[in-house]
């Protein structure tokens, strides 16, 4: 996949705001492969919807969402698993690990589709993000802020075209935030990927090409 593209793009819970001002609904935009991409929102902007309509989460809305010119209100469920699969990785705001397995656990259960990366790989993430000595921690003990870094991993170990990345580093001190945005950064670089990252405050810093206002 090398772009995805939304064509006047509509929530339908703004349908009937005349007075929506938006770089991003009712537009025309694209987000190209191999490109860093930052997307700002004040709350209640729907920046959790746009991820969800990228990911074939909710359809809710009037317009297109395109992935290389391809309609994605035609995609079947085998479109959709192989797209998050191989094409699409997202590191949710929520994060959506198992409380009841372990940091590492978490990262494997995700790796063992692909076996994309080995465990070394995983292991030295542990190491530079600080968190080596909780991998064997049951993820429901960690702080969120620790969370969060597992999450990321989770969501390098697959191959992919574009990383979606809400609210990566909302609870993460600066120090924590630069790691995490280097070894982003390094994996997207390394697959010539393009990355999306939506925020409504502080947001993880690349040297992004363009930024949009939701």
């Amino acid at each position: 996949m090398n772009t995805i593209r939304l064509t006047s793009v509509v929530p339908s819970v703004f349908a009937q705001h005349p007075d929506l001002h938006s770089e991003v609904w009712q537009q025309d935009v694209s987000f190209e492969k191999g490109k860093l991409y930052l997307v700002e929102a004040n709350s209640g902007k729907g920046k959790s919807t746009l991820c969800s309509y990228i990911l074939g989460y909710r359809h809710d809305y009037s317009g297109q969402v395109l992935f290389d010119d391809r309609d994605t209100r035609d995609f079947r469920v085998h479109d959709w698993v192989e797209t998050r699969r191989k094409h699409i990785s997202t590191l949710f705001q929520e994060l959506r690990l198992f409380p009841e397995l372990t940091a590492m656990e978490n990262v494997q259960i995700k790796n063992k589709l692909t076996n994309f990366k080995t465990e070394a790989e995983i292991g030295l993430w542990f190491e530079m993000l600080g968190i080596e000595d909780k991998r064997d921690t049951k993820i429901g003990k960690m702080s969120f802020g620790q969370q969060q870094r597992v999450a990321m991993m989770r969501a390098l170990v697959q191959p992919f075209d574009f990383i979606l990345a809400d609210e990566p580093i909302s609870h993460l001190d600066d120090a924590n935030a630069k790691i995490m945005a280097d070894i982003l950064i390094r994996e997207a670089r390394t697959q010539g990927a393009g990355v999306i990252v939506t925020s409504i405050g502080k947001h993880i810093e690349l040297d992004y090409e363009e930024t949009f206002m939701l």
